[in-house]
């Protein structure tokens, strides 16, 4: 018999056992729930299982990826495995130690994109190359880096190398328009932005006075103070040995100037060879191709010698000359460490 919308079927009739067969289901019944079946507490998420990685629409289970599949951008783990093959380092560090700039002056050019690397531009800090691959640098950041400019200090008694402390004033504050030397014959016009990341390059304690270089310039800087840097810096040093204040290099014993030459250590730590001779009865001149902290004042103390005056007269190829105490001038396009 044909059911009226909105009739209820006919409900089976029971079997022996009181149980009702399930009803004959018409289009648009709701199946029926199973019994008895546990259903999650509300406010639980019921877990599902995890789904497999989906294969493109349309692909067979199993098939291989598609050419575009293959060629797609690798996980970041293979990248770094790559960066970290053998044999590399850090472009950075590369371009410091060719000589091409400062490190951080390197990671500024990368970040610009201003550095290619085989021909392809490089501008992800950290990233590494092989020694053996071709470097080549923008002509915007060599424009900026030839307007670097290196300041060459008399430094007098009384200030500091670097930033002040107890009181006392840093050399870059002796550098003003009015306090350059009339014999500086650079034709470099001085600018306020040249005092900008102007950092010294060797520093003079408190107590010593002589040559202070101040640079903008990262590779004139590690030149001058890297760690393997062998340029020579040249002092005349003052001294008094025991009561002895004139006359000190006809009593000073040989052996002991032989171990200012060579044999000394500081903090453990063995010393280069350094040229030390007489400059007169009481003064030496040191020649040192390292520069530790007091380096010279404590090798006097371990030979018995006390330093009252300690100069700086030369840099590499770059001497103190006439330049007048307290005053300075620019290092010219034709000179050199």
């Amino acid at each position: 018999m044909k059911r009226a919308y909105g009739d209820r079927p006919e409900r089976a009739p029971r079997d022996d056992r009181g149980t009702r067969a399930p009803a004959a289901r018409g289009f648009g019944d709701r199946p029926a729930r199973a019994e008895h079946a546990e259903r999650p507490e509300r406010g639980v998420r019921s877990e599902r299982p995890a789904r497999a990685d989906k294969a493109p629409r349309g692909a067979a289970p199993g098939a291989r990826p598609t050419r575009s599949e293959e060629s797609a951008p690798r996980p970041a783990a293979h990248r770094r495995d790559h960066d970290d093959a053998p044999g590399t380092l850090r472009l950075s560090k590369l371009m410091s130690e060719l000589g091409l700039c400062s490190r951080r002056e390197a990671d500024e050019w990368i970040e610009n994109g201003w550095v290619k690397v085989d021909g392809q531009t490089i501008d992800t800090l950290g990233s590494k190359v092989r020694p053996d691959q071709r470097i080549e640098i923008d002509p915007a950041a060599q424009a900026i880096q030839a307007r670097l400019v290196t300041i060459l200090i008399n430094k007098p008694v009384g200030y500091v190398s670097g930033q002040a402390e107890d009181g006392y004033q840093p050399a870059v504050t002796l550098v003003t328009p009015d306090n350059r030397w009339e014999g500086d014959h650079s034709d470099i016009r001085f600018s306020v932005s040249h005092l900008r990341q102007l950092a010294p390059a060797g520093r003079l304690d408190i107590d010593s006075t002589g040559l202070l270089v101040l640079t903008q310039d990262g590779r004139i800087a590690k030149r001058l103070i890297g760690g393997h840097s062998e340029v020579e810096k040249e002092y005349l040093v003052r001294v008094t040995y025991g009561e002895m204040t004139a006359g000190i290099d006809q009593h000073f014993p040989l052996e002991s100037l032989e171990l200012l030459r060579h044999g000394l250590e500081l903090d453990d730590v063995p010393l280069k060879p350094a040229k030390v001779s007489w400059q007169n009865s009481e003064q030496l001149r040191f020649v040192l191709r390292e520069g530790k902290k007091r380096q010279i004042r404590r090798m006097c103390e371990l030979v018995g010698l006390e330093v009252v005056g300690l100069k700086r007269v030369r840099m590499g190829s770059v001497p103190l000359g006439a330049l007048p105490p307290g005053q300075w001038r620019y290092l010219s396009a034709d000179e050199s460490f």
